[in-house]
């Protein structure tokens, strides 16, 4: 089998191209990536000298570009999105651009090229805020995105579900919870906590950070996907979850706890505009219909997690540097 993987050079694309080539020995890869900010080709050093992977330095939403790379292709991946809700609330276009129009250019493609496969990665937070005793999302929930960045992905989503109904392309759609690991951008909230606490510095927290999240470790994300590749229905969407409810708080404790630092490290700043209180998944569909189940629990996730960073300090260091010379 031959796929595209849109995104490929990102947190959870690098992840997913990682297993599938070390789980399907002849299958080819075709990393489409624009090479963002978030983009890395660092995080696949280790499969670069591949004989089954190919970058390609592109935009999703270069039609023309896009075309070119079909002949062969039998799946479409789409890993690729503008992912950070404080960059969304700043400035909207790129999200637009690329979770909404890019996806649509993907679609066509794959669309006018035989009716390919197609896998759109979402997210939990098209779903919009729980309250405390709410039920945890699921693939019934209706949609009620918060911020520039949830309402971009759900727009996404809306136009593959649109594109199964009117077109009969076999698509599958996963909105998954948190992701944390290795290789994630140290401006996501573990990564950046971790990485501050290396360096000395404090960790922001947002508001009393009573806000909660699900998390899931990414290696059960692409797990996931690959059972949803693998075994799910045309045209249905599966939630994945790590069935670790968190508040940001209790994350930030646990990360201080596993680093042995003083809780006086944590530094409250304002909330963040529009904050949603609580995400929560649901993921019995995936449990029962693909089998899916989370292999990691918090406490062995973030651990693994915390010694990567450690350990990789060459990799985040000249992220962080970057990022911060451009504020």
């Amino acid at each position: 089998m031959k796929i595209l993987v849109t995104g490929g050079a990102g947190f959870i694309g690098s992840h997913f191209i990682r297993y599938w080539l070390n789980h399907y020995l002849t299958d080819q890869i075709i990393n489409l990536d624009l090479l963002t900010y978030a983009g890395n080709l660092e995080n696949l050093k280790d499969v670069e000298t591949n004989p089954n992977y190919q970058f390609v330095k592109g935009d999703i939403a270069d039609a023309k570009l896009v075309n070119e790379l079909m002949p062969g292709i039998d799946l479409i991946v789409n890993f690729a999105a503008e992912s950070h809700v404080d960059r969304s609330i700043i400035n909207s276009a790129d999200f637009i651009k690329t979770n909404v129009e890019g996806t649509r250019v993907l679609l066509e493609a794959a669309k006018n090229n035989g009716g390919l496969r197609f896998h759109h990665i979402s997210t939990d937070e098209v779903f919009g805020s729980l309250g405390p005793n709410d039920p945890k999302f699921n693939e019934l929930t209706p949609y009620d995105p918060r911020s520039p960045y949830s309402a971009s992905k759900a727009s996404s989503d809306h136009l593959v579900r649109a594109y199964f109904h009117t077109h009969k392309l076999p698509i599958t759609i996963s909105n998954c919870s948190n992701n944390y690991g290795s290789y994630q951008f140290p401006e996501k909230l573990i990564p950046l906590f971790v990485t501050n606490l290396l360096t000395g510095r404090k960790v922001p927290v947002y508001g009393t950070g009573q806000n909660i999240r699900d998390w899931i470790h990414v290696e059960d994300h692409v797990r996931g996907i690959d059972l949803i590749i693998k075994k799910g229905r045309a045209g249905e969407t599966y939630c994945l979850g790590g069935n670790s409810e968190k508040s940001n708080l209790e994350i930030t404790q646990a990360i201080l706890s596993l680093m042995g630092q003083p809780e006086s490290m944590i530094e409250h700043v304002a909330d963040r505009l529009g904050h949603d209180q609580r995400y929560a998944i649901d993921f019995s569909k995936a449990r029962n219909e693909l089998g899916f189940e989370p292999q990691f629990d918090l406490e062995s996730g973030l651990k693994k997690t915390v010694e990567w960073y450690k350990s990789n300090e060459a990799w985040w260091k000249k992220l962080k540097n970057n990022s911060n010379n451009k504020k």
